[in-house]
């Protein structure tokens, strides 16, 4: 009998949209709980007079022509609305009063039962008898005294549940201004069978679902929804959307809006994914949206929600597993896809490209849902997570996405390592990855590979720099998530110990290729952090690899806008030519760049001798002026260094490189530093050591007069000037020995 009192979602979309064509086609049990809403509409006179709407009612008479309910609801149509809203008025006051207000203003104190008077009475009389008990069930609710609500015995018995329904649509529509939908909505949910009364409310009502779910939602419970009532007004929005799915996500949304009930937030999500899957047929693939939901509640940019969400999951957590338990359901369903990537990847013998987005995603929640939600993997969740986590994706940007998932998930998650078989599983994971390295890099067209990541996280293990691998690991996952230093242990063992020592690290790193067309769009983690760690570390001095080379390759192959890295490498590169690592040791210093390799780097530049009668380009390609501007941060940094530590290295004898004043001559410095203030954006982070530098050395080319220049004309002189260049003046150049040049 229950079972009919639920309104199928074909008849409340039909309803809502008042498509006769879909009403015809429903049985007579499918629309009984939408005659009320159906006989108003074919009774009352209607504010649409066009002809389409004639023949809809037309059709609505038909349906109703042979039901022999709507007898009942035209008498309850044909009551007397007026007096009884004078009535009700009355009765309303008279509960605000409490019970000491005398009798009701609606119908007279009966010996009998209401269940029994309600069976004898006529329309009138029954509808006064329900708006009595209703009324009285609201005032209550209203004023919080909620444990006061008496047993309603009129909506107990299942019997009457039909004609109670009736009854109540019928006066809601009569006198809305006296009975509104919400505060019916909350008064509903504290008596016997008041879902499915709410349903039919809102089915005969369609326009009121979204200010019905929104005010449930807000006055719902924010965190603890374990109590009768919470339960009760979870299930309610539960059905409601059941009944009007496509506003499924609309209510969730809402919940998250207003930050109320995350249990009904989950288990909306859990609905819908099986909704989609039943439409769809397939349960083995991914539908829904459960993983991208769960993943924007707790990594979104909104701190709100996500510390509401968060400590909702962390609160789960030390309650027992119940059945219904929204985390408990979370979780099952989350296991269940891990098992299907799992099983597909073992079937594949690897990861095909087709889950590789999908299992990132999941790896990314799982670590969001521990770090955040104080989520405590279970023995199969670990097993599943180490399995998919050591899978062998295919060479693509996806792939090398979900190795380097893959590792920070292992540093941020060392439960995952727990027995000497995981460990043996991880230690070989990594090794293969070693060897697939180049061949990923080749394959996938992407300049940051998880190569250099496997190198910069074993050169901070070798550093013990903990701090910069949980640096490594948050900008990696996009989340902040404790991580204790005491239990990466086991896999610095792995790293420095089994993988990576020392030697093998500084020997791999040059072997590297430099990063071409370097610049601050290329992100993720390329060779130049691997280097930049490496001559921090003095590991390329210590084992006498030399390094010069590859610097100079990198900063040949940059771009504007300047990659942030690289001023910094400069600066430790500086450092390692010029201060040993060790007292009285000159074999631990690295070599400078020479000055011939420098002006390689010049060789376009309108300021370099050319032979006579050749015309210039005045104006720099970008690809040359980043390296420029880099290689004379260099030469200053480097003179500045050198005449710093000129105490310590004439004490203990030591022989320098030295460039000439008649080789800085030939820089094109003003020029440079001029380019580099009119794109301080391209440049950010140079401009202002180079500044410091230039005053501090160089100050004759810090004048104010000289500064002052117009803009244009300096320009001018640049792109368009010929000059023929025999012999270099001491002081390097100017703008007035430009214009005696034209």
């Amino acid at each position: 009998m229950v079972s009919k009192l639920h309104v199928l979602p074909k008849a409340f979309s039909a309803i809502q949209r008042v498509n006769t064509e879909e009403l015809s086609r429903l049985s007579e049990a499918e629309i009984r709980p939408l005659l009320p809403c159906l006989v108003r509409m074919a009774l009352c006179a209607p504010l649409d007079q066009t002809w389409e709407w004639a023949q809809k009612r037309k059709v609505i008479l038909q349906l109703l022509s042979g039901i022999e309910v709507v007898n009942s609801l035209v008498a309850l149509l044909s009551i007397d609305f007026h007096a009884l809203e004078v009535d009700v008025r009355k009765e309303q006051q008279r509960c605000r009063l409490g019970p000491s207000a005398g009798e009701s203003a609606l119908v007279p104190a009966s010996p009998n039962g209401l269940a029994l008077e309600f069976e004898r009475s006529d329309a009138a009389r029954r509808l006064r008898l329900f708006l009595s008990e209703l009324l009285s069930v609201m005032a209550q609710v209203k004023e919080g005294n909620i444990d006061g609500v008496q047993n309603a015995e009129l909506f107990e018995s299942i019997v009457y549940l039909d004609e109670i329904a009736d009854v109540l649509c019928i006066a809601q529509a009569e006198l809305p201004g006296l009975l509104y939908i919400p505060d019916i909505a909350e008064a509903l949910l504290h008596i016997p069978n008041g879902i499915y009364l709410l349903c039919r409310l809102v089915a005969n009502s369609p326009d009121s679902f979204q200010e019905v779910c929104t005010t449930l939602i807000t006055n719902g419970d924010k965190q603890d929804e374990d109590s009768p009532a919470g339960k009760m007004r979870i299930q309610a929005l539960r059905i409601l959307c059941q009944m009007n799915m496509a506003e499924i996500l609309s209510v969730r949304g809402k919940a998250v809006e207003f930050c109320h009930m995350p249990g009904l937030a989950i288990l909306l999500t859990l609905d819908y994914c099986r909704i989609e899957q039943e439409i769809f047929g397939n349960h083995n693939s991914v539908l829904g949206d459960l993983i991208a939901f769960i993943s924007g509640l707790l990594l979104g940019s909104d701190d709100k929600v996500r510390n509401w969400f968060g400590q909702y999951f962390r609160n789960s957590q030390k309650k027992p597993e119940g059945e219904g338990n929204p985390t408990h359901l979370l979780r099952e369903e989350l296991l269940q896809r891990l098992k299907n990537l799992v099983l597909f990847s073992i079937d594949h013998h690897n990861l095909p490209d087709a889950k590789v987005v999908q299992a990132s995603s999941l790896l990314r929640l799982y670590c969001a849902l521990r770090g955040i939600g104080g989520l405590r993997f279970n023995e199969e969740e670990i097993n599943l997570l180490l399995q998919l986590l050591t899978s062998h994706p295919p060479p693509s940007p996806a792939g090398i996405r979900f190795v380097s998932l893959g590792l920070c998930m292992l540093l941020a998650c060392p439960s995952l390592l727990t027995t000497p078989d995981q460990e043996k599983r991880a230690t070989d994971w990594i090794q293969w990855l070693l060897k697939e390295e180049s061949h990923f890099g080749s394959t996938s067209g992407v300049n940051a590979s998880f190569g250099e990541m496997l190198l910069l996280i074993a050169i901070h293990f070798h550093s013990n720099q903990m701090s910069s691998i949980t640096e490594l690991v948050f900008s990696t996952l996009g989340m902040r998530i404790p991580i204790r230093s005491n239990n990466l242990a086991r896999m610095k063992t792995i790293f420095t110990q089994e993988i990576f020592t020392d030697q093998i690290v500084t020997a791999h790193a040059i072997k590297v290729p430099v990063t071409k067309n370097l610049s601050r769009n290329v992100t993720g983690f390329l060779p130049v952090h691997c280097i930049h760690q490496l001559l921090k570390s003095r590991a390329f001095t210590k084992y006498k690899v030399p390094i010069k080379e590859w610097i100079y390759k990198q900063i040949c192959c940059t771009v504007p806008p300047l990659h942030p890295v690289l001023p910094a490498l400069i600066e430790v590169y500086v450092n390692s030519v010029l201060i040993p690592s060790s007292k009285g040791s000159i074999d631990t210093t690295n070599e400078p760049i020479t000055e011939d390799e420098i002006l390689a780097v010049f060789s376009k530049s309108v300021f370099m001798p050319q032979e006579q009668n050749t015309c210039l380009e005045a104006d720099l390609k970008p690809s040359s002026l980043t390296s420029q501007l880099l290689l004379l941060y260099y030469l200053l940094l480097y003179e500045d260094t050198r005449l710093s530590n000129m105490k310590t290295i004439l004490a203990n004898d030591r022989k320098v490189k030295r460039y000439s004043p008649q080789f800085i001559a030939k820089i094109p410095v003003f020029y440079l530093i001029q380019r580099a203030q009119k794109d301080q954006q391209a440049f950010a982070g140079l401009f202002s050591p180079l500044l410091r530098l230039l005053t501090t050395h160089y100050p004759h080319l810090c004048l104010v007069q000289s500064w002052l220049t117009e803009e244009e004309d300096i320009d001018y002189t640049l792109k368009n000037c010929r000059v023929k260049l025999r012999s270099w003046p001491e002081g390097g150049f100017s703008k007035d020995s430009l214009d005696k040049g034209k």
